[in-house]
């Protein structure tokens, strides 16, 4: 039975490694050879290949239900639910409308929305919108979040911006209940941790800000402040334990078997929690495994600990085989394998301090590869934050939200035990910020399969019993994974990196010991681009110090992520062609007018229009020369600018073109690119923007040149080395099934 099973999840978490779906024809024939090889006991391959359809099967039917390529970037009138609870950020609403219906167009049934100064919303309204659609397409660069699985893993069809609405109908259903408890935890006095209590409670982490997150991703305690398969499974646990506790002081009455009794009752609370939490992917994933584990408990104890997590493992891939796309089911399932790898089959008894001690670090250690493999953060002081964290959290925080939840319609009890509730997530984040200042995440560069696999099996030999050989070869096959090899370019070429940052710029230049950045990304509100797509891609490619940060001009397309990599990594120096009006953290020096270096055989010069009127005209311009091959970075110049430039009389021909002013209207006049002579151009602009960049009279003139054009929307991050004289990457173009093309 354990060979059949182990089979079947081997095929449904296939689906994650796939790079395209196979046809059906293929998935048809795939399962009448499953069927096939059933009375010929070829049990794994056949349960394999059952897994293997069902998910493909299943993804399929995910990617058929996404929006229409046709209505791509139109605003249509229809109407939906709101669903879920709606978000409120610096003045965006952001909601999921369920059931969305349109009288001219076919829609996907969840569409997630977005409306710029937008009403409040409330879960289980009715509302009739104009809305303008967008498929899924998210940004591209090296491993970053990717929102495209996320969207299709939530079975998301499409995104949109809301123009205008009504509602047609009130709040009704559990939804609006839930909202309704949203709203009155959130008016409650607790020391300014109303949105953690609602996280707690509700699942709902919209009230944590920023660094509140920052935080707790520093200190490895994400995972307390939303609703996960530890608090559900630590409130299944107390009431078991309650039970329990009752059966064995002979408090239980005898007319109920004190074990079944005790399995019903703590599944019924986990269930109960789960409602509550709005019954999430992650909530129905621990609810599973809580009933899977208490199954065992019941009748199967004497089959062992691994049949549960694998039942569990199945039932849940079954259930939705789109699960695999994220990344918390396979921490969740990996950290569950460490435990049991850890505790399963030990002789002798530990006590409870020293098994909660071995817990933390063997927590750390086991699931360091997979953190690793999915380019998560890892937090050095996470086993100390979670030794005190955990506890904390699971044992005050969670009980005085719960029973304060509970007991609100009591005048002035509800609001007190929040108020209690309130300060002890206080203390505790006080606490953990001390801790994180102390040892901050770190996050390491895109690490090789192999690398991946030798720290797994290197973490498996260290947490291995004492009795086992060669357990400190494990020490030895984590290290390829702790300091992987960072490739670096030849001397006298240049990596060059266009990142994929919607409306705005940010290109990263690496010799062979030098590192510059030229712009930073935008910042919209609290949405930092440079904080979530800048940072981490840096880190990725294995770039621990930049020698230059270069910032053309002051726009926030340019300079908004400037001081969230300005505090993620060490910069030597900040040059921009508008200093002055930057951040005053920030220190930048003004780009001075044909000033140049040399770094590893590769040489740089900078332009900027001494008479430049402030703003776009004002960009610092880069010229970067290696081995022959010419790259001319042009920041927001304008056909005024370009027209300076050419009467400057400096050498401007170059090979890659960045497109001035991402391919506005107002540049790339036609005598700037007769004069650069370009063989391609590259455009970093945000999908369906509002400028309409690039101009279509500006790609005429590029291809009128036979100029090629290479568009972030299009190909994702861009990636070439200068003085190789070669083509060009997308990342866009690795083959990933639910990805757009």
């Amino acid at each position: 039975m354990r060979t059949g099973m182990l089979a079947l999840a081997v095929g449904l978490l296939a689906l994650r490694f796939l790079p395209e779906l196979p046809p059906g024809g293929w998935l048809f024939a795939g399962a009448v050879f499953g069927l096939m090889c059933l009375p010929f006991r070829s049990y794994p391959l056949a349960f394999f290949l059952f897994g293997l359809c069902w998910a493909c099967l299943s993804a399929q039917s995910a990617l058929d239900a996404r929006l229409a390529p046709e209505l791509d970037g139109r605003t249509l009138w229809l109407e939906g639910q709101v669903s879920g609870l709606p978000e409120r950020d610096d003045g965006v609403v952001r909601f999921q409308l369920e059931d969305a219906t349109a009288r001219r167009a076919q829609l996907p049934q969840r569409l997630r929305l977005s409306w710029y100064g937008g009403p409040p919303l409330h879960a289980g309204e009715r509302w009739r919108l104009a809305v303008t659609l967008k498929r899924g397409r998210g940004l591209v660069n090296p491993q970053a979040f990717d929102y495209e699985a996320w969207l299709l893993a939530q079975r998301i069809g499409a995104t949109g911006t809301v123009k205008r609405g009504e509602r047609l109908s009130a709040a009704v259903g559990p939804a609006a209940w839930r909202d309704a408890l949203r709203q009155r935890l959130l008016a409650v006095d607790a020391f300014d941790r109303q949105g953690a209590i609602a996280a707690l409670v509700l699942g709902d982490d919209s009230g944590l800000s920023r660094a509140d997150w920052r935080l707790l991703q520093d200190t490895g305690t994400v995972h307390l402040m939303v609703i996960s398969g530890q608090h559900v499974a630590l409130l299944a646990a107390l009431v078991y334990a309650l039970v329990a506790g009752l059966a064995r002081l002979g408090l239980w009455p005898r007319v109920l078997p004190w074990l079944p009794s005790a399995c019903l009752l703590a599944f019924s609370a986990a269930l109960g929690y789960g409602v509550l939490a709005g019954f999430e992917v992650p909530v129905r994933r621990a609810c599973v495994m809580i009933a899977m584990v208490l199954l065992w408990r019941l009748r199967f104890r004497h089959l062992g600990v691994w049949l549960p997590w694998l039942l569990s493992l199945n039932v849940v891939l079954l259930a939705e085989p789109l699960a695999s796309l994220q990344a918390g089911f396979w921490l969740s399932f990996a950290a569950v394998a460490v435990l049991a790898w850890v505790f399963a089959g030990r002789l002798g008894a530990w006590s409870w301090w020293r098994s909660w001690g071995r817990a933390q670090w063997t927590m750390a250690i086991g699931l360091l590869p997979m953190l690793l493999a999915l380019g998560l953060p890892v937090s050095a002081s996470g086993p100390l934050a979670n030794l005190i964290a955990v506890p904390w959290v699971s044992f005050i925080s969670v009980p005085l939200a719960l029973l304060g939840t509970l007991a609100l319609p009591l005048f002035g009890l509800g609001d007190g035990l929040l108020w209690l509730a309130g300060g002890s997530l206080e203390l505790l984040f006080r606490l953990l910020a001390g801790i994180a200042a102390w040892l901050p995440a770190w996050s390491a560069p895109a690490l090789p399969w192999w690398a991946v696999v030798l720290g797994a099996l290197g973490a498996a030999l260290l947490l291995a019993p004492s009795g086992v050989p060669l357990r400190g070869l494990g020490l030895a096959l984590l290290l390829p994974m702790l300091c992987p090899p960072t490739p670096t370019p030849p001397v006298s070429r240049v990596a060059v990196t266009v990142l994929d940052v919607g409306q705005g710029l940010s290109v990263l230049l690496r010799t062979r010991n030098h590192a510059m950045l030229y712009d930073a990304g935008p910042r919209y509100g609290e949405f930092d681009i440079g904080e979530r797509v800048v940072l981490p891609s840096l880190r990725a490619l294995g770039v621990s110090r930049l020698d230059l940060m270069l910032i053309s001009h002051a726009d926030s397309d340019h300079a908004g992520g400037a001081l969230a990599v300005q505090h993620g990594l060490a910069v030597g120096r900040v040059l921009s062609g508008e200093a002055s009006a930057l951040a005053p953290e920030l220190q930048a020096a003004p780009c001075v007018d044909d000033a140049q270096w040399s770094w590893d055989g590769v040489r740089f010069t900078t332009w900027r229009w001494r008479e430049a009127p402030e703003g776009n005209p004002a960009s610092c311009v880069l010229l970067v020369e290696a081995n022959g091959e010419r790259l001319l970075l042009t920041g927001d110049i304008d056909a005024a600018a370009e027209r300076a430039l050419l009467n400057a009389k400096r050498a401007v021909q170059a090979d890659w073109l960045l497109a001035p002013h991402h391919g506005s209207r107002s540049s790339s006049s036609a005598v700037f690119l007769k004069t650069v002579r370009p063989r391609a151009v590259l455009v970093s602009r945000g999908n369906h923007n509002a400028f309409g960049h690039p101009h279509p009279q500006v790609l005429a003139r590029y291809r009128a040149l036979g100029v090629a054009i290479h568009d972030s929307v299009e190909e994702g991050a861009l990636q070439l080395e200068l003085g190789a004289h070669g083509g060009i990457h997308g990342l866009r173009s690795e083959p990933r099934f639910w990805r757009e093309k």
